[in-house]
């Protein structure tokens, strides 16, 4: 990444901020594993463990999501509400998902259930930070029903499974990494994890499919200005 040579050092870190950075940004950015990033900084001359990589990971990811959540344009007003499950420890957990029209993911929680208390939670959420939408789209369960109803009311609820395609590929980056991960270890674990990888993804994935290849360069220099900007943020 082109992050400038010299910058401040964190206070108590042994490595400079670029190389953390880039160890975060490498992790989320890819399908990697921690050891997987511990050998991309290895050929690079950066002997560092894989635990450390983890404690990167767990501590500066927080400060890139929040960075990123803080400077992110206002959401469309068409939101996609949608719930897959996640198997942590033997036991069935859930994970919601918003996105909105653009596809940029709005916010995730785990919760250990999929009916209308746990809707209601994850949609009271939403509304505090975004407002209210002008349209909702859901599947077909009927758990929404009453929270939309109570929590958006003026609010257009499409309840239609078609209708819900661009969602359900945003699930895909997330069983990719459970993969890789040998699943999810606990509830708190997958919330930091996830919470993290979707608004760092945000960024740089600019739906390459809909630009001309000039354009994505721009879009994706313009990311990694971006990424350096909150590099230079980073406090311990």
């Amino acid at each position: 990444m082109k992050i400038p040579a010299e910058m401040p050092r964190l206070k108590g870190f042994r490595f400079p901020r670029e190389i953390v950075a880039y160890a975060v940004w490498a992790y989320h950015r890819f399908a990697m594993s921690t050891a997987d990033v511990e050998d991309l900084l290895a050929e690079r001359g950066v002997i560092v463990s894989r635990e450390a990589v983890r404690k990167w990971v767990n501590r500066f990811g927080r400060h890139f999501a929040h960075c990123i959540k803080r400077d992110r344009p206002a959401a469309a007003d068409k939101w996609h509400l949608d719930e897959v499950v996640v198997p942590i420890n033997g036991v069935k957990m859930w994970l919601w998902r918003a996105v909105d029209a653009r596809g940029d993911v709005l916010d995730i929680l785990v919760q250990p259930r999929r009916n209308a208390k746990a809707a209601r939670r994850f949609l009271r959420r939403l509304i505090a930070r975004f407002g209210q939408p002008r349209v909702i789209i859901t599947d077909k369960l009927r758990s929404y029903i009453k929270p939309v109803r109570q929590l958006a009311a003026d609010a257009e609820h499409r309840a239609h499974k078609g209708l819900n395609n661009r969602i359900e590929g945003s699930h895909r980056p997330t069983r990719k990494r459970e993969k890789l991960m040998g699943r999810f270890k606990s509830p708190r674990q997958a919330q930091r994890f996830l919470s993290a990888h979707d608004h760092i993804n945000t960024i740089f994935k600019s739906r390459r499919y809909r630009l001309s290849a000039t354009s994505y360069r721009h879009a994706r220099a313009d990311a990694f200005d971006l990424w350096q900007s909150y590099v230079l943020e980073m406090t311990t």
